[in-house]
């Protein structure tokens, strides 16, 4: 019997809650009702009636999908459900003539996940440690704090300097990097986000404010000399203290994008925690067109 795959609404939820998946307290469970409304998007693949695999995609920018939330019931492993469902997803997403990008994220550890994600085309762009940290006293060299860019105009000579220019990933929201574009850089996020350049204005570091369960200050900082910069650790304190007094200082973090090679240069004292790594998988919509060309399979 062939299996089915729809698009899950939240009449679905009972199906989903009753899926045997082997993870206690699945964050899919918990906010379904959200994952399957507004920019987000949950399918199911179904075997005789029954929810079997399920996963889903994410909208940003109007140009980027980040597929994910991968579930599998732990009887239907190794048949390669994931897979036609993944599959399914990718072409689905591209039917949206906007979406230029779409990427999918997975810990260096999750080999099942990441042998999916290869086998429907998408290839390794960037591994990150989402470090976090309750403090960088640490860092601290005594150096006065930078200053702060108010101006809209330089900012966006900032993003086009230090992310489009080079083609860097950037750290969109906690969890979600993409590749860089203008479309990631609306006038109302410029003015959200605080922008801070160093005397000698070769410098730039970028904090903004992002929710996932815990409040996080989001610093990006799109160079690898971290540790060679005075002044970087005590403006990042000075802004996540502020942080810390709107939210009452619970569950209130830093959160660093670095690479394996940046959190390296960290000295032996300091305070990130540091997980395993997140590895950034993506297909754009020309190479999207040219490998269903090569299975003989028309683009949209």
């Amino acid at each position: 019997m062939e299996p089915l795959i729809r698009l899950l609404t939240e009449e679905d939820y009972p199906l989903v809650k009753g899926m045997v998946t082997g993870l206690e307290d699945d964050y899919v469970v918990r906010i379904f009702d959200k994952l399957s409304r507004d920019q987000n998007r949950m399918f199911g693949l179904f075997m005789e009636g029954r929810l079997v695999s399920l996963s889903g995609y994410s909208i940003y920018a109007n140009r980027y999908a980040m597929l994910g939330r991968l579930r599998s019931h732990t009887a239907y492993k190794g048949y390669g459900y994931s897979t036609q469902l993944m599959k399914h997803m990718l072409d689905e997403v591209f039917k949206q003539e906007e979406i230029q990008w779409v990427g999918a994220n997975t810990q260096e550890h999750n080999f099942p996940a990441q042998r999916v994600i290869e086998k429907v085309g998408l290839t390794p762009q960037i591994a990150l440690h989402g470090a976090v940290t309750d403090h960088v006293n640490t860092l601290h060299g005594g150096n006065t704090p930078w200053g702060k860019v108010d101006s809209l105009d330089r900012k966006k000579d900032w993003i086009e300097k230090a992310f489009i220019q080079p083609e860097r990933i950037f750290p969109y929201e906690c969890y979600y990097p993409f590749p860089s574009s203008f479309d990631l850089f609306p006038d109302g996020l410029l003015k959200q986000w605080n922008f801070y350049e160093n005397e000698e204005g070769t410098r730039m570091l970028i904090t903004k404010y992002d929710q996932k369960k815990n409040h996080y200050l989001h610093t990006v900082y799109p160079w690898s000399d971290f540790m060679k910069q005075p002044g970087l650790w005590e403006t990042i304190s000075l802004d996540f203290n502020q942080l810390k007094e709107q939210t009452g200082g619970e569950s209130t973090y830093i959160w660093m994008d670095m690479t394996k090679q940046e959190a390296s240069t960290l000295p032996d004292d300091h305070s990130f925690n540091l997980p395993s790594p997140w590895i950034l998988y993506g297909i754009d919509r020309p190479k999207w067109q040219s490998m269903r060309i090569h299975t003989g399979i028309p683009s949209r």
